[in-house]
């Protein structure tokens, strides 16, 4: 029995706190009070931005079987299956616990080195934080910035990992002199983790940031469907709640980080402080994070049906 714990404790202290999460909601707001915002936007629309967040699973799939295209080539759906599993890890556990799965699931099922899959999956995170911040700073010029500076700026910034990789040997040879001891082998894991060429730089960069503006505008949308106002503030509780995704700290299932996060992000972004709105940014918060949710496991569901379809055929993944 002690043994089963041991090795299960991470789902076990996920399923724990998501359990009383969900007991808290209902003390704190009654689930009829919390679903009855679903209401005014319909099932249609549920299901779209369900649709919608299955093309960035898609999307992101692609991204990695771009990076590895030796070892994916022809299999996509074991890969899309991988992403999904990790993609759930990374919801379910705390800390970025999750991240640990990508590493372990390529090697096991395409023969990837963990040190190669790691070092990739550091420069797709570097590259994922760039676009969500690039796709936040829009919000932030159009909130508060009323001159050009403003733009040039966010221009600059988003550009940064293009000019990067261009000068990509001078700056890691750069960070190699300058760092650290101890940090010299994160710059070495990043440095072997960068796209061989610059197509493939190009392709991996621009994929990253189609996939977090349109999830990032879907997101604020469904924000201000559920009744968040301004259309700035819908945008800065859609920054939020990715970003504590994104960072290190978030909760198991994101439980309360995430409605937190949008709620702190929308106040940041101009939404009004009273206890109407406050209550209203409360429910969208945790509406969207079920959503967030339902949405990872009908993409693992669906996944694993796929595998389950093939391996009753005998078909390969093309």
């Amino acid at each position: 029995m002690k043994q089963w714990v041991a090795r299960h404790r991470a789902a076990l202290l996920s399923a724990t706190v998501v359990s009383a999460y969900l007991i808290f909601l209902q003390w704190m707001f009654g689930w009829n009070t919390i679903l009855s915002q679903w209401k005014d936007v319909g099932a249609w629309a549920i299901v779209f931005a369900i649709c919608l967040m299955m093309g960035s699973y898609l999307l992101r799939a692609w991204r990695i079987h771009d990076y590895f295209p030796t070892e994916t080539r022809g299999h996509f759906g074991r890969l899309f299956r991988l992403t999904q599993l990790h993609n759930l890890l990374n919801i379910m556990l705390p800390f970025r616990s999750g991240e640990i799965g990508f590493p372990v699931l390529m090697r096991a099922e395409f023969g990837v080195s963990i040190a190669r899959s790691t070092s990739a999956l550091l420069v797709m995170r570097l590259l994922d934080l760039h676009a969500l911040l690039a796709a936040g700073g829009v919000g932030v010029v159009l909130a508060f910035a009323h001159n050009p500076l403003g733009w040039i700026g966010w221009f600059i910034f988003l550009f940064l990992p293009a000019a990067g990789f261009a000068f990509r040997r001078r700056a890691i040879g750069l960070a190699h002199a300058f760092a650290p001891q101890r940090a010299r082998y994160l710059v070495s894991e990043l440095e072997a983790g960068l796209p061989e060429n610059a197509g493939r730089f190009l392709r991996a960069w621009c994929t990253t940031l189609l996939n977090w503006f349109a999830k990032l505008a879907m997101l604020a949308a469904i924000l201000m469907m559920l009744g968040v106002a301004p259309p700035s503030a819908a945008v800065g509780g859609a920054l939020g709640g990715e970003l504590s995704s994104v960072l290190p700290f978030h909760a198991p299932a994101g439980v309360g980080t995430y409605p937190a996060a949008i709620t702190a992000g929308a106040l940041a972004f101009g939404s009004p402080a009273t206890s109407t709105a406050l209550e209203t940014l409360g429910r969208a918060g945790i509406n969207l994070h079920l959503l967030v949710i339902v949405s990872s496991l009908a993409g693992t569901l669906f996944s694993l049906a796929g595998a389950r379809r093939r391996n009753h055929t005998g078909e390969t993944d093309r």
